[in-house]
């Protein structure tokens, strides 16, 4: 199966002049810049955003990633925190964010004017709400994993087949994620939230998310998992509530991806 997608792969990558992977340090974008290294050479480069949304871990990890694989990455600077249709936080927010990514990319894009730009979408991401890739249509992004049918997956099975070292990461959408709709977006509370879900991290909670409901932090780990999180409660709260929550609770029902968007009747 692996040699397969492998192929469908080496297909869609051959005869390009090289390209440009939108590298987030996601598993999916991770995968999508090492096969371009891989079938390209020298012409699959990656291109990172500094942004308060994205993980110093991930932008980190990023920047080690493409060391040790001799991969070539560019660093821009996105600020679409400072923007309105993104801070107020509409549901549409991904939407603005890609757009502000993309267009900051057509600055690496000049310097490399035949390469074309990929994003690590892969099939499974058309069936939650993502606006991001509305903006990835409108600004031509291919998305290579889509276009071989690979889903999540099929995605880690073949991260893993390369020891990729984040083939298992669980996902970490943008940390803007952890804020409901219409709830204004602060690079401080972005920073509570990075704190908070490392607080978690340090406890050995790996997939966690921290909802950001004001002066509440409300903590998400798989269900499976949620005795553990009540027996290490709480030396969690104190650590939490000192970056300035007033509450910090637990939600019982576990960890879903896309929670917040089922007040938007689409997840």
């Amino acid at each position: 199966m692996i040699e397969e997608q492998l192929k469908k792969l080496e297909n869609w990558f051959a005869g390009r002049q090289g390209t440009i992977t939108a590298f987030s340090g996601g598993v999916d974008s991770t995968l999508v810049l090492y096969l371009s290294k891989l079938f390209l050479d020298d012409r699959g480069i990656g291109c990172m955003s500094i942004s308060p949304s994205l993980k110093r871990k991930d932008y980190a990890f990023g920047i080690e990633f493409c060391r040790q694989n001799d991969i070539h990455l560019e660093i821009i600077e996105t600020r679409e925190v400072e923007d309105e249709n993104y801070f107020s936080n509409p549901a549409n927010r991904c939407f603005f964010c890609k757009s502000y990514l993309y267009f900051d990319l057509q600055k690496i894009k000049r310097k490399y004017p035949d390469y074309e730009v990929l994003n690590g979408t892969n099939t499974d991401d058309f069936q939650d709400y993502r606006p991001g890739l509305e903006a990835a249509q409108n600004f031509k992004i291919l998305s290579p994993l889509v276009d071989c049918g690979l889903d999540k997956e099929a995605v880690r099975i073949m991260a893993n087949h390369f020891k990729l070292p984040n083939w298992d990461k669980p996902a970490s959408p943008c940390l803007s994620s952890r804020i409901p709709y219409g709830n204004i977006i602060t690079v401080e509370k972005l920073k509570q939230v990075e704190a908070a879900e490392e607080i978690l991290n340090q406890h050995g909670f790996d997939d966690v998310r921290v909802r950001h409901y004001g002066e509440e932090a409300r903590i998400e780990v798989p269900a499976h998992l949620l005795d553990k999180l009540r027996q290490r409660f709480p030396s969690i709260e104190a650590s939490i509530r000192s970056l300035g929550f007033t509450h910090c609770v637990v939600d019982g029902e576990g960890l879903v991806s896309g929670k917040l968007n089922r007040v938007l009747g689409k997840n």
